[in-house]
């Protein structure tokens, strides 16, 4: 009886110990910072290849619907004014 005791209570503990590294694991993946960070490094991703070039491909579309979005604008507004 003692020994199923002391097994549970071992038992108990470990699981205390896991649910807290767990708790842990979400505070800090749930942490404003954390979740910037890993959102600038996706960013930078997209913009920039894995040894540090730029990907040009993927900044001239951005350039592209930027400057596109910018003549829009100015269309609507000429045309509006």
């Amino acid at each position: 009886m003692s020994d199923q005791v002391s097994s549970l209570e071992n038992e108990i503990e470990q699981t205390r110990e896991r649910l807290g590294a767990t708790i842990d694991q979400l505070v800090y993946r749930a942490s404003p910072k954390t979740i910037a960070r890993r959102e600038i490094a996706s960013v930078k991703g997209y913009f920039v290849d894995p040894s540090g070039a730029p990907r040009q491909d993927n900044i001239i579309k951005v350039v592209g619907g930027v400057a596109g979005v910018i003549a829009l604008l100015v269309i609507v507004r000429k045309i509006v004014s």
